[in-house]
């Protein structure tokens, strides 16, 4: 009987203990993160500087030639042709755009989206784009076109200046997906420079995306995009869709409402 009770003595005093006790809180759950010290703990502190030195691999060379194209690029688009380009409609056919005395390109109305021959994943983007100086239309049908990564992923081309619009599908847009950090454009009829970092998706063999496609967007030098997540492709109605797919042509877009945009100096660089 004595054993009993110290055992259940024993019991109450535990129990007692238990409910005076702070309980302990998930620090994630609170919305406490932990303090990182360091992103390269990898054990034993070094303790001399040539422990934390790394040589190889080294990153190959890459000369910039005079009109801004590094050594290693790929160009699409140098003004004298379009040749590494075909039209969207029928992929046997030649891009049917205008090239121009001064070295660019020029929608060419109703004739179709052209895209490049290569196909591409993950790369570094640099085009060249304006609108007419004389004005025409307005909204979305005022020197409206695109420039579509892996053929689905669309960075919106588009005249801005005094001619507002649904902010998700501006000048700077990921189209209907993200709006645009800054309107950087210049003034219609002059040049603008797009600078894209773009990072394709990732599927499995079963086909589900296991990694979205992410993209940068500098427009004329300002970050308009920063390192956004692509929800999947660029729908004029409905929501994004993720069908799996491979590398994929850069395609450029021929709205259909006389847009009478123009390309020049485009080129890649593969990542």
């Amino acid at each position: 009987m004595n054993k009993i009770k110290i055992s259940l003595l024993s019991l109450g005093v535990l129990l007692a203990a238990s409910c005076n006790e702070t309980p302990k809180t998930d620090k994630t759950v609170a919305g406490e993160q932990e303090k990182v010290t360091s992103e390269m703990d990898r054990g034993k502190e070094p303790t001399k500087p040539e422990e934390t030195e790394i040589y190889e691999p080294v990153p190959p060379k890459v000369t910039v030639s005079e009109n801004g194209v590094p050594s290693d690029a790929i160009v699409l688009f140098d003004g004298e042709n379009l040749e590494n380009w075909v039209s969207s409609n029928d992929e046997s056919s030649a891009a049917k755009w205008h090239v121009n005395e001064d070295g660019s390109m020029t929608v060419n109305d109703k004739t179709g989206n052209i895209q490049t021959k290569q196909n591409f994943g993950s790369v570094q983007l640099h085009i060249e784009w304006k609108s007419p100086s004389e004005i025409q239309g307005e909204n979305q049908s005022r020197a409206n076109s695109g420039v579509f990564l892996q053929k689905r992923y669309e960075v919106q081309v588009l005249d801005n200046n005094d001619n507002p619009t649904y902010v998700n599908g501006q000048v700077g847009s990921i189209y209907k997906q993200s709006v645009p950090l800054a309107m950087a454009s210049k003034p219609s009829g002059e040049w603008n420079t797009y600078d894209i970092i773009y990072h394709a998706p990732e599927f499995n063999a079963a086909g589900d995306k296991t990694k979205s496609a992410t993209i940068t967007v500098l427009h004329n030098g300002v970050l308009v995009q920063d390192h956004f997540e692509i929800e999947g492709t660029s729908e004029y109605i409905g929501w994004p869709k993720n069908i799996a797919h491979g590398k994929a042509p850069i395609m450029l877009q021929d709205h259909g409402d006389n847009s009478r945009v123009s390309y020049r100096n485009i080129w890649v660089r593969e990542l």
